[in-house]
């Protein structure tokens, strides 16, 4: 592969590109993107596929920028390929409202492909990527219509490497033989703090080897651009590993401070840039200063792209016709569209039908939809047997060779690897075509919360099944009890919380989370058995709280979720024996009632009446919603759950003895504080 002076000129151009953004936004990061430009350009300018009249083209080529805080490489590489980032957008960087934020955004900035922003998290969506592509390939690909082969790009850094996530997901990619996934790693030995010799000195060419990982070295990353492009050229030939290539560099290459740790996260000196512009070529005076020759470089690279695009697209057309139900298949699940009449499969209940746990009802929804839904890549880390996700047909996402399934598998294995899963399955579905599910216990939710909270942010139809949700999974004691977790999951915006309280609540769960295009679901399921209640229904789960029994000139309101609901229906028939009507409502979702209107929610939490709230975790939050909270603002126990259910005094009995004592201190006051001004924003 030959390179002429214009190479050099776009490379620097990115570097002193990458000088004034940074500065005049008086933020961000100019040292990485200045030691990473030579490999950026390469990736762009030689080997990515892409087309910026499409950004969403379906076999493009991935890239994904795990070191994140350098997002100014990649706002400047997508404005030289012609993408919809103006020069006016790299001026405007770490601005209020830009399209150029400090760390790349997908739902910002066309042409990100996930959002990265805490080190690891991108090096794990890549391994989704990969994953994504390696299953469609396997499932559409036919003899003569080769539709899906892109491959995913990574720039990656110390940091990145250093997060556990990361390596989670380097295991997993190695062991799973992901051969389209190349790593670039950005070793230029420095971080926040100084060197990496004061914290991070292992053999990372071994360890990745150890992974199952092919691993190349190039030593000058700053100009032996035949070195760079070698090893890419090599990754792509190794089609049974993926490859990390280590490649030196240094930090800031031709500032004054170079491979120094002042250059990373804070802009040059005025100065500094004088120099650099002058050692590179560029008149000091200029400023965001573009040579047409790069321009043309990278828009020639950008129209073969569209060519390519072009031919998909004709390939796709002749595929449609000769595969028709797989070509229909296809476009609808690029549209993100479901199959017509799928939800008429989600099982429904009487109260005649027996107690069944959640997660086992959950096992029945997944048997009735996955194989109606192809799209639905379902997944748990290391508790299958406990998750009850594996249903009857499933066949495991597993290298041909291994004999134990194949990329058209739709069932991964994710091991012990709660937030390398999480953040996988954000790739997965970055990727498209892919409803990726995958599950743990809850409480171990909060291992992964950094991606989960990117599931949010970024609007990933993601679904988290978390199963043992409560104290009643029991003797496992306090450290696998949920008690703050869901309070949690409440609080991050755009991911809905799920807690149903039997099989019809359950069927309504799913609906909603596979049906919810942008946004993540996490649906928090028993290991103990519940009744089928008299009232629930799927269609009333979906406006996240609803009267499961009325009563007329009600003395109080008990609300309850999940495994509660239960609880305060058996209550309500201990107060009506005392004389007490009780209404029932159940809060399956706190997050969807609140996105209900105002004259609704009135209807369900009505004014003038108590409102007692019951679910076995932490009261936080229920203030909302409830004048009084029964629950547990401490640390679960270990035992038989029904002692530890009666241990923490939610058992039907006390309940209802502590809910009589409320009401008549209501009664005694004479007024009930109005709940619309909680609830109503």
């Amino acid at each position: 592969m030959s390179f002429t002076d214009a190479d050099t000129k776009a490379i620097n151009t990115i570097r002193v590109l990458a000088a004034d953004t940074v500065f005049k936004s008086n933020s961000g990061h100019p040292g990485a993107p200045m030691g990473c430009a030579p490999m950026a350009h390469l990736i762009f300018s030689r080997f990515m596929n892409y087309n910026p009249k499409n950004p969403k083209w379906a076999n493009r080529d991935r890239f994904v920028l795990s070191n994140g805080h350098a997002c100014a490489l990649q706002y400047i590489l997508l404005h030289l390929m012609g993408y919809p980032t103006t020069m006016d957008d790299l001026k405007n960087f770490r601005q209020l409202g830009s399209k150029t934020p400090g760390h790349p955004e997908s739902h910002m900035t066309e042409g990100i492909e996930v959002t990265t922003g805490p080190l690891g998290q991108g090096f794990a969506n890549a391994v989704g990527l990969a994953i994504g592509e390696a299953h469609m390939a396997a499932t559409f690909n036919k003899p003569g219509f080769e539709l899906f082969n892109n491959y995913t790009f990574m720039i990656t850094g110390d940091g990145c490497l250093q997060e556990g996530v990361s390596c989670e997901a380097a295991s997993l990619a190695g062991h799973l033989q992901l051969g389209k996934l190349i790593a670039l790693y950005d070793d230029n030995h420095i971080s926040i703090d100084g060197d990496t010799e004061v914290s991070f000195t292992e053999d990372v060419v071994k360890r990745f080897e150890a992974y199952g990982w092919h691993v190349l070295v190039v030593k000058d990353g700053n100009n032996d651009l035949e070195s760079i492009a070698h090893a890419i050229e090599e990754a792509k030939k190794v089609t049974n590993k993926p490859t990390l290539i280590k490649v030196f560099t240094t930090i800031g290459f031709g500032s004054l401070m170079q491979g120094t740790e002042k250059v990373h996260g804070s802009p040059l000196k005025a100065e500094d840039i004088v120099q650099l512009k002058k050692a590179m070529g560029f008149n000091p005076e200029e400023h965001f200063a573009v040579p047409q020759s790069t321009y043309d470089l990278y828009h020639a690279k950008a129209a073969k792209g569209t060519t390519l695009n072009q031919e998909w697209d004709a390939l796709l057309a002749k595929y449609t016709v000769e595969h028709p139900q797989l070509g229909a298949e296809l476009k609808r699940r690029l549209a993100k569209e479901l199959p017509e009449d799928w939800a008429k499969a989600l099982p429904r209940f009487t109260p005649a039908d027996k107690p069944i746990a959640t997660r086992k009802l959950s096992e029945s929804v997944l048997n009735k939809v996955a194989d109606l839904l192809p799209e639905f890549m379902i997944g748990s880390a290391d508790l299958t047997g406990s998750n009850l996700t594996r249903w009857k047909t499933a066949v495991d996402f597993q290298p041909e060779n291994s004999g134990i399934g194949n990329y058209a598998g739709r069932y991964l294995r994710y091991g012990v690897r709660e937030h390398g899963m999480a953040a996988i399955m954000n790739g997965l579905d970055a990727y498209g075509g892919i409803i990726p599910a995958g599950a743990t216990f809850l409480n171990f939710i909060s291992y992964a919360s950094g991606a989960v909270r990117l599931s949010a942010l970024s609007g990933h139809r993601v679904i988290y099944i978390m199963t043992h949700d409560s104290i009643g999974l029991g003797e496992d004691g306090p450290t696998h009890q949920p008690i703050e977790t869901m309070a949690m999951i409440r609080a991050t915006p755009n991911i809905v919380d799920l807690r149903p309280a039997d099989g019809n609540e359950t069927s309504g769960a799913y609906f909603f989370a596979i049906s919810a295009k942008h946004r993540p679901s996490v649906l928090a399921l028993t290991r103990q058995d519940l009744p089928q209640l008299e009232g629930s229904s799927v269609e009333k789960t979906l406006h996240g709280g609803y009267v499961l029994q009325e009563v007329e000139n009600a003395d109080v309101t008990l609300v309850g979720t999940g495994s509660e609901v239960s609880l305060c229906v058996d209550a309500a028939k201990l107060l009506a024996e005392q004389g007490i009507k009780a209404r029932i409502v159940s809060m399956p979702s706190t997050t969807l009632f609140d996105e209900q209107s105002h004259a609704y929610k009135a209807s369900v939490l009505i004014d003038g009446v108590p409102t007692v709230s019951v679910e076995a975790m932490t009261t936080f939050g229920w203030n909302r919603y409830a004048h009084e909270s029964l629950g547990i603002d401490t640390f679960g126990a270990s035992g038989p759950f029904k002692e530890v259910y009666k241990h923490f005094g939610l058992v039907p009995d006390v309940v209802a003895e502590k809910v009589q004592k409320i009401v008549a201190f209501y009664k005694k006051e004479g007024f009930v504080p109005s709940l619309a001004r909680k609830y109503f924003h």
